[in-house]
């Protein structure tokens, strides 16, 4: 009997080339598939939630795979606790509905971005936040931000989009949580173009430090072409935090 086995993931990806399997690259996905394969005796092909990018990390990466292994779920638990690697952790595992698909049957994803807005730098956590040491203009921050969110075409926002893929998505807010130096994006959305989250962190970074006006972003966003005034933030202080069925 086919069995449709449902996991929740968390993982460091520093260390990885992204989510998805590349030959020659460490990935998360190639990582977690070799141990699945070791636990069932089966070539299991692992479907995310989510394709995350190289050096960006995940708090709740929704996956899942077919296999015919009989080993109970406590068991498979019990294995992947052990042999995954140090960086990769299984949250929840469960058996799913035959019809359940990790990625096409999302309805939502939660990102967030961490910064760290401040001229000391932060040692211990350095791997996790971006530093920027000029202070940001919050408040110009939250200005722009209703420009920013909504259904629309978020084109601009992409460095790679294929010719069948509809740049249209729908992102439901974008909120901003400030702890001292520490300042929180969160972004929720149906789904999420390649390296569009960054890209809108980086507007507003650029919002923030008065390298565009609100008159700018509303420009391009009234574009579908200009994007030479975007900045990319880079992978390593991104998360995907949780994603909604």
């Amino acid at each position: 009997m086919v069995r449709n086995i449902h996991m929740i993931l968390e993982y460091d990806g520093g260390k990885y080339h992204g989510w998805q399997r590349q030959n020659g690259q460490s990935t998360v996905q190639g990582r977690i598939e070799h141990v699945l394969k070791q636990m069932t005796g089966e070539d299991i092909e692992l479907i995310g939630a989510s394709r995350t990018d190289a050096g960006v990390h995940a708090l709740g990466q929704s996956a899942n795979f077919f296999c015919r292994s009989s080993l109970p779920i406590e068991e498979m638990e019990a294995y992947l606790k052990q042999f995954l690697p140090d960086d990769i952790q299984v949250i929840s595992i469960r058996e799913a509905e035959p019809r359940f698909h990790a990625r096409h049957l999302a309805i939502g994803k939660h990102y967030r971005y961490q910064i760290w807005n401040g001229e000391k730098k932060n040692i211990f956590e350095r791997r996790y936040y971006y530093q920027i040491r000029q202070k940001l203009d919050l408040d110009a921050m939250r200005e722009v931000i209703p420009l920013l969110t909504g259904t629309r075409d978020f084109r601009i926002f992409t460095t790679a989009l294929s010719k069948d893929k509809s740049a249209f998505k729908r992102l439901d807010s974008i909120t901003m949580e400030v702890e001292g130096p520490k300042i929180f994006l969160h972004f929720k959305g149906d789904s999420f173009l390649h390296k569009m989250v960054r890209m809108l962190t980086g507007t507003l970074i650029q919002v923030g430090l008065h390298e565009l006006s609100k008159e700018d972003v509303l420009s391009l966003m009234q574009s579908s072409r200009e994007k030479r005034h975007i900045l990319t933030a880079p992978p390593h202080a991104l998360f995907l935090v949780e994603v909604y069925y």
